[in-house]
């Protein structure tokens, strides 16, 4: 079964997606990534104010089957994490590219996204992984 793919988003290897908003970048797990978990139980936020490195871990999602580290794909500020999480980890389930979300930051560099993986290119990724 092929894993909804949008096509305004850039993804990572790790099967992270970031999403421009003006001079905001919003990050969640992929819907990939969340079928191959299966049902999230916790989800560990970062905290807001802290810089991320590229590919710096920055919280943990718990699901039924594993913990698995969640990575950002871009460096940036951490503005905003989803404290709906906290109460229904499964949002990351039922919704990975809307209300799933996982954090807000200020990339340090908007221009990081050309470096990641367009919607094509996620798409040949995991046909290839398969």
């Amino acid at each position: 079964m092929m894993s909804n793919i949008p096509e305004d988003l850039y993804y990572s290897g790790t099967h992270e997606w970031v999403r421009l908003e003006g001079d905001t970048a919003i990050l969640g797990v992929t819907d990939h990534a969340q079928e191959s978990m299966g049902d999230m139980v916790y989800i560990d936020l970062p905290e807001v104010g802290k810089t991320i490195e590229t590919k710096g871990e920055c919280g943990v999602l718990e699901s039924v089957k594993s913990a698995s580290d969640f990575y950002s794909p871009i460096a940036g500020e951490i503005i905003a994490v989803n404290e709906k999480l906290t109460d229904t980890p499964d949002l990351v389930n039922k919704d990975p590219y809307g209300e799933g979300w996982i954090i807000r930051l200020r990339p340090e560099n908007v221009d990081a996204v050309k470096e990641l993986m367009d919607a094509t290119a996620y798409r040949k990724f995991l046909e290839e992984a398969e």
